[in-house]
């Protein structure tokens, strides 16, 4: 093949045209699953189809955030066509509850998963971090691949971090951790950061070239549509409609230390305070607080939500919460903010005031910050906040302008588009000198 011929397969390649590439998505989390990882691993894999990739994503049976298979899914094999995506779920083992050995055993079985099964002819593969022990596993059998395909690992959290700020595990959990994820990282041709912090603590702590790294920040995965009233919304989930509302939604873990919601409601039931904190979805620390709410009038739980009634539970809010467990800091950005902000609804947060929640509260100017563990400072500014409207509006136009400015869904497909497309050149050369086009991950057909 000449120069010429090779040139011109690669242009094909990298145009997007009927033969350009082929991207396979490994995550842990996927839709239907409406919170974490899900609703961005759902998104990178439709944008990348509908900009002519032929993607494949790997992934497992919808069990997060309640921790357990949803029902008509469990499968050990199921494979499905999605917004012009061949998804292929596989079934691992699902902990309850998710904590400690049991949830690193969950993401080992996937891995295994991951490697035993067949790509197809994948140029790329862009595997979500979380599942870090997954991805490992995956990373190892890419790079036995005699012609393996780019590897690009998106971190959505960094475990070590989150070890030492959540204080689970001990040092030879968190010293394990530590080198599986700089081992893991560095295998990469390209490594994803949701945040600049992120890549700072990447760079100097777990020793990952800095050039290899590219900062794509999450947008808000919400369909646009005309804003609800907020009574609408109420009626339409039979939510009260004459009192204020405070709501938290998404996974109810350990980092987000959701029992000083509880406390912050206990609190207001002794005040005869009039607003009730509402808390949507689901999660391994549940359970506790809900036995920690008995008795309780202000708090509500709710079970996960579909799409439509998510964003009736965002426009029925007077303010929006994010809670962290006291010493979260930067571990993670919390997947929840981008929906945040785009609701046009003010955003209390009750975090570490230097962490990366409170300084993208802060930049967007979309809420108010209290330090975390304080149920108290969380009640006053979730009164405050509620009662002052104009305040309110001011706080949920910053966060919709920052969404549209900073966040946009487009700007990160064609940041997506562009990274792969430029690690790809010299692999689809290869590609089209050699004519080899199986390489992969392998297995069961």
């Amino acid at each position: 093949m000449t120069d010429a011929h090779v040139r011109a397969t690669v242009s094909a390649a990298l145009d997007g045209n009927k033969d350009g590439l082929n991207a396979a998505i490994l995550s842990l989390h996927y839709p239907p699953e409406t919170t974490g990882n899900a609703p961005y691993a759902g998104a990178l894999a439709s944008g990348l189809a509908n900009r002519n990739y032929r993607v494949n994503a790997f992934v497992a049976q919808p069990h997060y955030p309640e921790w357990r298979v949803r029902p008509g899914y469990g499968q050990w094999r199921r494979v499905e066509t999605i917004d012009g995506v061949k998804v292929q779920r596989m079934r691992h083992y699902v902990p309850r509850p998710p904590r400690g050995l049991r949830r690193l055993l969950s993401e080992i079985s996937f891995g295994i998963r991951l490697v035993f099964n067949r790509s197809g002819s994948a140029d790329v593969v862009i595997a979500v971090s979380p599942a870090l022990f997954a991805t490992a596993l995956a990373a190892v059998r890419i790079r036995l691949n005699r012609r393996r395909p780019g590897l690009i690992i998106w971190v959505q959290d960094i475990y070590t971090l989150g070890l030492a700020e959540t204080s689970e595990g001990n040092s030879v959990s968190a010293a394990i951790t530590k080198i599986v994820e700089r081992r893991t990282l560095r295998a990469a041709d390209r490594v994803i950061a949701i945040h600049p912090r992120f890549k700072d603590y990447m760079v100097s702590e777990l020793g990952i070239p800095a050039e290899r790294i590219t900062v794509i920040r999450n947008w808000t995965h919400l369909r646009p549509s005309l804003a609800m009233p907020k009574d609408v919304a109420r009626t339409a989930l039979g939510w009260p409609v004459d009192t204020l509302l405070a709501v938290h939604t998404g996974n109810m873990g350990s980092k987000q230390g959701l029992d000083n919601v509880v406390e912050a409601a206990r609190l207001a039931d002794e005040w005869r305070a009039p607003i009730k904190f509402v808390l949507v979805g689901d999660g391994g620390e549940r359970a506790g607080l809900e036995r920690l709410a008995q008795g309780i009038n202000s708090i509500q739980f709710v079970d996960p939500l579909n799409a439509a009634d998510y964003r009736c539970a965002l426009a029925a809010a007077d303010c929006l919460v994010v809670n962290e467990k006291p010493g979260v800091a930067n571990m993670a950005v919390p997947s929840k903010l981008t929906s945040y902000f785009d609701s046009a609804r003010p955003v209390l947060a009750a975090t570490d005031p230097q962490g990366i929640t409170a300084s993208e509260i802060k930049q967007s100017g979309a809420g108010v910050v209290v330090p975390a563990g304080d149920p108290q400072a969380l009640l006053v500014a979730a009164l405050e906040l509620t009662k002052d409207a104009e305040a309110a509006y001011t706080y949920g136009a910053a966060g919709r302008r920052y969404c549209r400015d900073v966040l946009s869904a487009d700007a990160a497909m064609a940041a997506f588009d562009g990274l792969i497309k430029n690690l790809m050149r010299p692999h689809v050369a290869r590609r089209g000198q050699t004519r080899a086009t199986d390489v992969t991950i392998r297995a069961e057909a």
